[in-house]
């Protein structure tokens, strides 16, 4: 009997380490193992660099599509002339956006959104850090930026790359001459940096706003919202286990993926069931509990329900991640 309790045991131990790796492989890592923050300078063979990633895609089944594994190619590695070390950083007055931060050669320097300042952490890495080459933690303040302001964070693969007010600092491969500010607004989450820290020409505290949330709905109870108070939804025909989009071509005309989200800029909700999905275009998608998130485009303003039960297939999400129902009041 004893002996039969232990087979049955190894054998569902087995099933959750399966449900859990099938998710998992999709996890937004924003708010993983912390780095230390070390003074700038000094550092020793500083750079950029890359180990094996898995932010690839493969076509996946049913006619939906399901993460794969990719591997990254190395940091820092593309043939613009905005790389290898800043040197020295200062602040420059750009036309548009105010005061940026830029290398001793004037190249835009910038700041990841799903990065962390305190503590400082890096979530760019292998072929995002290709688009997005690291700066080398060996700078020196500059004018208009504080000595104190300066500092670095250890990356993945173990090399130093420079913080700024605790943010770790790229540059963009898509910049190809000195005063440049393509990276800005990319992907609504790289933006130029400004000598605080902050994103360029963006209001103070801005930056902090929450992503996801929980609101109570009359009728609906309690449903995550984004960080513009729109309703979130899942999809019947997506897929948790593996993670899945059955939301393809036409479908997205109507029904906006989340952009991936910083787990530290949600509340009301269990930021650890918080992940990423990469899409077939590459771009990144929010999950709750590995369902993928959405908006609607028939929601017209905050708090609008539109979406509920369309075609019987889509559905507000609960702070727990369920379905939601109208039978809250």
């Amino acid at each position: 009997m004893e002996k039969r309790r232990q087979i049955a045991f190894a054998g569902v131990s087995v099933a959750m380490v399966l449900l859990t790796a099938a998710c998992g492989a999709s996890k937004d890592d924003s708010s993983g193992q912390s780095s230390n923050v070390q003074p700038a300078g000094g550092a020793k063979n500083v750079g950029a660099g890359s180990t094996p990633g898995t932010a690839g895609a493969s076509s996946g089944a049913a006619g939906g599509y399901e993460a794969g594994s990719d591997t990254g190619a190395a940091a820092g590695s593309g043939s613009t002339g905005n790389s290898g070390s800043a040197k020295k950083v200062t602040a420059k007055k750009d036309a548009k956006l105010g005061e940026i931060v830029t290398d001793a050669k004037g190249w835009t320097l910038y700041r990841f959104d799903e990065d962390t300042p305190k503590p400082a952490k890096s979530n760019c890495n292998d072929a995002c850090a290709t688009k997005w080459p690291p700066v080398p933690a060996d700078a020196a303040a500059g004018t208009g930026i504080e000595k104190s302001a300066l500092g670095s964070v250890t990356r993945s693969d173990g090399t130093k790359q420079l913080t700024l007010e605790g943010w770790p600092v790229y540059r963009y491969a898509g910049d190809t001459k000195a005063g440049d500010t393509k990276g800005h607004g990319v992907g609504g989450t790289w933006n130029a940096l400004a000598p605080d820290g902050k994103p360029a020409g963006k209001k103070a505290g801005k930056e902090e706003r929450l992503q996801l949330m929980v609101n109570s709905n009359a009728k609906l109870g309690k449903i995550i919202v984004d960080g513009k108070g729109r309703t979130v939804y899942r999809f019947n025909k997506d897929s948790a286990w593996p993670m899945k989009t059955g939301c393809l071509g036409a479908c997205l005309d109507t029904w906006k993926p989340v952009k991936a989200v910083n787990t530290s800029k949600v509340a009301g909700l269990d930021a650890t069931k918080v992940t990423s999905f990469t899409r077939p275009d590459g771009s990144k998608q929010a999950a709750f509990d590995c369902w993928l998130l959405y908006t609607f485009t028939g929601d017209t303003k905050p708090g609008d329900i539109n979406g509920q039960g369309k075609a019987g297939q889509w559905f507000a999400v609960t702070d727990k991640g369920k379905k939601a129902s109208a039978t809250a009041q």
